[in-house]
C-alpha cells in the first residue's frame, strides 16, 4: 500500500496546522449508531460505465473520494506475481503532468491523504481533504489514475522495496504459515500467490507488462467511485463529470475464473524453526462474500472463534487448557471462495494438544445446537458492532464500494441487522456441517519441529 501524507510525514507537520487538526478529527467522525441503517447513498452511472456512489455527511468539512478497480493479484499472470500490486504502487509515482515528488507535496500541502492498495479481487486509490480543497483531491486522483507513467527509475525503486518486504515476511513466522497454507489449499488457482508477488516473480516485471496491465484493466466501466463527506449531491456530480468524464470505455471481456476445489483429505505441511512458540494455521476453502449464508456463518463463526473471549475456541484452548495466550477463527469475504482459517500460537511441545482442541470444536459445533444465550450474544454483537465499522468518513466510502462490487444492494445498511437477527440455532448447525470440514483440511505448523512432533 502507498500512502502520501502520513501523519509522521514532514509536509504534514509543516502545513495547514489549523486544517490537520480539523482532518483528522474528522476521521472519526461520520455515522453514528443511530444513524448507521438510515444510510442512504446516491447512485448514478457516467456515459462511459463510471459507476459512481454519493453520501452526504455534512458533520465536519471533509471529503473523501475512494475509486475501486474490479483488478487485483487474482488477475495477474502465473509467473508475474505481484503485477496488479506494483501497478498499484506506481500509480501516484508520476503523472503526465506531475513528477511523484509534485504529487506528494501537493497533497501533504493542503494535509490531506492520499493511498492506493491492490487486494486480490480489485485495486483501491483514495484521498481525504479539507472541503476547501475539493478540487484538488478530485484533480489528483484522477490524474493518477487516468494519466500514471510507470517511470523505470520508480519502478525499481518500488520494486526493491516489495523484494524487501518479501525478504522480511521470510522472519515472521505467521507469514511463512499463511503463505504455506494459502499454497496449499489454492493449489491451482489464482488466490494461492500472495498479493505482493514472490521473491521469483517480482523481478520479472517488466514495465511494458505493468503499462499493459495497466491500459487492460483500469478502464471506467471496471470502476467503481465512492464520494463522501461535506459536499452535495450535485457538487459531486460536477466533479466526477468534470474529472472522470473523459476516461474512456473500453470492453475487457468476460473472466472465466475458476471456483477453488475443496480438499479431500487432510494436509499437513512442517516448517521447522528454532522457536520457543509453534505458530499454527489450519483451514481450508471457505465462502464467497456473495454466498446467501454469508450471514449465517457469520454468526456461527462468532460463536466458535471470532467472538474474541466469548467464543468457543478462546473457552477451550486459552481458559480451560491454558494452551494459547489467542486463538481465533475467520471467514475471509472474497469474491470467490476464501479460506476459513483457525490461528493460534503455542508451546512447541502443546502443539499436538492445541491442535486436537481445535478439531474438537469444530466437531462439537458441527454436532449439536448452541446455546440461545450463545445464540443471542453473537446476534447483539454482531448488530451492535455494525455501525462502528461506519464511523468515518473513509470507512464508509470504502465499505460504499464493497457493497456496490458484491451487488448487496444500496438497502444494505438497514438488511444487514435484519439478516443477522433472522438467523436461527437450525441455521448454526446447518452451515456448521456445511461449510467446515474437520476430516479435509490444510494444517501448517511453523516450529521447532524436534520439540513440537507434530503428527502429520
Amino acid at each position: 500500500m502507498r500512502r502520501t501524507g502520513g501523519r509522521n510525514s514532514p509536509w504534514r507537520r509543516l502545513a495547514c496546522v489549523i486544517g490537520q487538526a480539523v482532518l483528522l478529527v474528522g476521521c472519526w467522525a461520520a455515522a453514528t449508531p443511530a444513524q448507521a441503517a438510515e444510510i442512504t447513498p446516491v447512485r448514478f452511472v457516467l456515459p462511459n460505465g463510471l459507476t459512481v456512489l454519493v453520501l452526504e455527511q455534512h458533520s465536519l468539512p471533509i471529503v473523501q473520494v475512494h475509486a475501486l478497480i474490479k483488478a487485483g493479484a487474482a488477475h495477474d499472470p502465473a509467473d508475474k506475481a505481484g503485477l496488479a500490486n506494483l501497478v498499484a504502487s506506481l500509480l501516484d509515482e508520476g503523472t503526465a503532468t506531475r513528477s511523484a515528488k509534485q504529487i506528494a507535496e501537493q497533497i501533504e500541502f493542503v494535509g490531506g491523504l492520499l493511498q492506493t492498495k491492490a487486494t486480490e479481487d480489485f485495486t483501491t486509490a483514495s484521498t481525504r481533504v479539507l472541503k476547501k480543497d475539493m478540487d484538488l483531491g478530485f484533480e489528483i486522483l484522477a490524474d493518477i489514475l487516468l494519466h500514471p507513467t510507470f517511470p523505470e527509475t520508480e519502478l525499481e525503486r518500488v520494486r526493491n522495496q516489495v523484494l524487501g518486504e518479501i525478504q522480511s515476511e521470510r522472519e515472521d513466522p505467521g507469514q511463512v504459515a499463511a503463505k504455506a497454507f494459502k499454497q496449499m489449499i489454492y493449489p491451482a488457482h489464482p488466490y494461492r500467490w500472495p498479493v505482493n508477488g514472490t521473491e521469483e516473480t517480482v523481478p520479472k516485471i517488466k514495465r511494458a507488462d505493468i503499462q499493459q496491465f495497466y491500459a487492460r484493466e483500469y478502464v471506467p466501466n471496471q470502476t467503481i467511485l465512492t464520494v463522501v463527506g461535506d459536499l452535495t449531491v450535485e457538487q459531486a456530480k460536477t466533479q466526477v463529470l468534470k474529472r472522470f468524464g473523459t476516461w474512456k470505455r473500453t470492453e475487457t471481456g468476460a473472466r472465466q475464473a475458476a471456483t477453488p476445489q475443496a480438499l479431500d483429505k487432510p494436509l499437513v505441511k512442517l516448517i521447522d524453526k528454532d522457536l520457543t512458540q509453534a505458530t499454527v494455521v489450519m483451514g481450508h476453502v471457505g465462502i464467497s462474500r456473495t454466498n446467501p449464508d454469508y450471514y449465517a456463518v457469520t454468526v456461527m463463526n462468532y460463536i466458535l472463534g471470532a467472538g474474541g473471549f466469548s467464543s468457543r475456541l478462546m473457552d477451550s484452548i486459552r481458559d480451560s487448557q491454558g494452551l494459547a495466550y489467542h486463538v481465533g477463527s475467520h471467514f475471509e469475504a472474497t469474491l470467490l471462495p476464501g479460506p476459513f482459517v483457525v490461528t493460534l500460537q503455542t508451546r512447541n511441545e502443546a502443539a499436538n494438544q492445541a491442535i486436537a482442541g481445535v478439531l474438537a470444536e469444530l466437531n462439537r459445533i458441527r454436532e449439536s445446537p448452541v446455546t440461545d444465550q450463545e445464540l443471542a450474544e453473537a446476534k447483539a454483537y454482531l448488530i451492535g458492532s455494525f455501525p462502528l465499522r461506519l464511523d468515518t468518513i473513509q470507512k464508509l466510502s470504502e465499505v460504499l464500494g464493497l457493497v456496490e462490487f458484491y451487488g448487496l444492494g444500496l438497502d444494505y445498511f438497514s438488511r444487514y441487522p435484519k439478516l443477522i437477527d433472522q438467523v436461527t440455532k437450525d441455521d448454526v448447525l446447518r452451515v456448521a456441517k456445511q461449510y467446515l470440514h474437520p476430516g479435509r483440511y490444510a494444517l501448517v505448523v511453523v516450529a521447532n519441529q524436534n520439540k513440537a512432533k507434530v503428527k502429520s
